[in-house]
């Protein structure tokens, strides 16, 4: 009787064991996103995803010829507020636009980064992610490009909102 009881534990603890495991991983992928912020969020609407086998960042970056040269007009200097400095990383290469997750903001808002390194800038969309102000973010593909950043690096971007 006692090795009956005691398997029948075993198994409902076992198959608890795998039910909670799935709240888990929800809770995993919704701590990758910025909080508002869904997965198509920041995306234009038009953005098309990338090619299943797109291996090159080339093939990843799916902005329009008109969204890059939207993206690298010159930036206006009038009302620009500086926001501080920023070490970012490659966001996700899936997400199309050019957009960058930052704790500097604490609502999504259009702004500008500069690279010092190259000199070049970019008009993106600043989206606000949970972190100190000290924490890093994270840069769309488009606009690592763009900027002539090293797409495995971790630049240092100043940043501006419009």
């Amino acid at each position: 009787m006692y090795r009956f009881f005691f398997g029948a534990t075993a198994l409902v603890v076992l198959a608890g064991c795998a039910e909670l495991s799935a709240p888990f991983q929800q809770r995993e992928r919704q701590a990758d996103a910025p909080a508002g912020v869904s997965d198509t969020d920041g995306a234009p609407e038009t953005a098309a995803a990338p090619p299943a086998d797109a291996a090159s960042e080339a093939a990843f970056d799916t902005t329009s010829a008109e969204e890059r040269a939207r993206a690298a007009a010159a930036p206006s200097e009038a009302g620009a507020q500086s926001l501080g400095t920023t070490v970012a990383s490659l966001g996700d290469p899936t997400r199309s636009g050019f957009w960058l997750e930052t704790p500097l903001v604490d609502a999504p808002a259009q702004g500008r980064v500069e690279y010092p390194e190259t000199g070049k800038s970019a008009q993106v969309e600043l989206i606000p992610i949970d972190g100190a102000a000290t924490a890093g973010s994270r840069i769309s593909l488009p606009a690592m490009r763009l900027l002539g950043a090293p797409l495995t690096g971790l630049v240092t971007l100043r940043v501006f909102r419009n």
